[in-house]
């Protein structure tokens, strides 16, 4: 995933934007980049690599020399960005929070129009040079945008930074979020509403589907109307949106309690405790407690100071040794308890084996999951936020070329609750992992937990609906 953040200001905004951005580190692991500006030296821009550091420790020292009301910062898992931009638009700086799956396809057909492309990612175009590209060869910056809206396929919000205004766009089909923040020296625009609260910001609107504002210290103007309809991602509140920030209204802890809730009252499992895997699972299993009337314990202890991150490191094997470390258990209240665990969910599930082998070590009796939502079948084509690099590596999709002893079969009847070959799944999924019991929400009970229409959210990655 990707995240972002702009400032436009009566006073200096290096400060707020700074923070505001360091609040979005939880979305990318890879790349980060500031951008401002001010009058007496135009555009200002730093970009640096988070793979062997933090934001905060990597942009320190740029502070110093970075100075105007208006700036963005994004915190990326892909490219490099903000990019700056000069075009008959005017000279201007862009972030974005997209995937675009007809990349290849766009830049060939920019080639061929004699563009040049003069960035790279991971040895590729990069998406945010590509989607700059695309909005200069509008009359300007509303058909610019409706151009990227219209071409790619896949999801992209847009945050624009020129020497007047800040232009805020979101996914034409709302996949991703966009936020307006309100205080008394101006107007913030972010991924997350976390990233408001300590910067006395408070949330002035949610960006519809397709909407596009324009920002200045004084107010904002809507120049684009909102689509009708809208896929957002139902993961935001799942998985990867952070505790405090609401999307589309919703709190995403309170939908997590919700999650949870409804995975208790469908449940008859007898246990000692209830716990979450640290840290999404936190919410979702506070939820189940309450419902079900267990007790919360918490066997794992995350060791934060120094394994902040499982997926920081680019290398599996580093991933995985990260993963082990930051978890310890706690004896005390493993050995010889029956215990109720609750995640987000299950992708490969190799963290997940290895956490169970450690809790049989530590003496436990039972160990039942939960799991916040339905199994994930499909791959994402909508957004980057997957930590499996293959569908076939996905836990699900092992487990029916186990049973089916071929990859080539009708998934639909596999995202069925109540078909043979779904509890089969589960099953098999269960016995990879070495669980007592093993139970997946329920895709309703997931969307009315969540608060939308299920028409309004996107579900694709559960039971392979969605659209470009």
């Amino acid at each position: 995933m990707s995240g972002f953040f702009g400032c436009i200001s009566k006073n200096d905004c290096v400060s707020p934007v700074f923070y505001g951005t360091d609040y979005h580190s939880h979305l990318g692991t890879k790349r980060a980049g500031l951008a401002f500006f001010n009058p007496n030296d135009g555009f200002q821009r730093a970009i640096h690599s988070l793979e062997d550091g933090y934001f905060r420790t990597k942009f320190e020292n740029d502070l110093v020399s970075f100075k105007g009301n208006s700036g963005i910062g994004v915190i990326s898992d892909t490219e490099a960005q903000p990019i700056v931009a000069n075009s008959h638009l005017g000279k201007f700086a862009i972030s974005t929070v997209s995937k675009i799956v007809n990349a290849d396809e766009l830049e060939e057909e920019m080639l061929q129009n004699h563009h040049t492309f003069s960035e790279t990612s991971q040895g590729s175009v990069n998406p945010t040079e590509l989607i700059a590209m695309l909005i200069a060869d509008g009359e300007d910056f509303i058909s610019g945008i409706e151009n990227v809206f219209n071409k790619i396929k896949g999801s992209c919000s847009i945050l624009i930074l020129t020497e007047k205004m800040i232009i805020a766009a979101r996914d034409k089909l709302g996949r991703t979020p966009v936020i307006i923040g309100k205080n008394s020296h101006g107007f913030a625009v972010a991924s997350e509403t976390c990233s408001f609260a300590n910067l006395n910001y408070d949330i002035e609107k949610f960006l519809g589907p397709g909407e596009i504002v324009r920002i200045t210290a004084e107010g904002y103007e809507q120049i684009r109307r909102p689509n009708l309809k809208m896929q957002v991602c139902a993961f935001l509140w799942v998985y990867y949106g952070y505790p405090p920030s609401y999307y589309e209204g919703i709190n995403v802890e309170e939908a997590r309690y919700r999650c949870g809730a409804a995975l208790a009252k469908n449940d008859n499992v007898d246990a000692d405790f209830v716990a979450g895997i640290p840290d999404s699972g936190i919410g979702h299993a506070i939820g189940y407690s309450n419902q079900a009337k267990i007790p919360y314990m918490r066997p794992y202890a995350k060791y934060t100071p120094t394994w902040p991150r499982s997926f920081m490191p680019q290398n599996q094997l580093k991933r995985d040794l990260v993963a082990k470390m930051k978890l310890i258990p706690n004896p005390a209240i493993i050995k010889g308890k029956r215990g109720i665990f609750l995640d987000d969910s299950i992708v490969r599930g190799t963290q997940l084996k290895d956490n169970t082998r450690d809790l049989h070590a530590e003496g436990i009796v039972e160990v039942h999951m939960r799991i916040a939502c339905p199994p994930l079948t499909y791959s994402c084509e909508f957004l980057n936020f997957s930590r499996s690099k293959k569908t076939l590596e996905l836990a699900t999709r092992t487990a029916i070329s186990q049973l089916e002893g071929t990859e080539d079969v009708d998934l639909m009847k596999y995202s069925d609750p109540g078909s043979v070959e779904y509890n089969n799944m589960v099953e098999r999924i269960r016995k990879n992992l070495g669980l007592t019991t093993l139970k997946f929400q329920k895709l309703h009970d997931l969307t009315d937990a969540i608060g939308l229409p299920k028409e309004k959210v996107c579900t694709h990655c559960w039971d392979g609906s969605g659209y470009f």
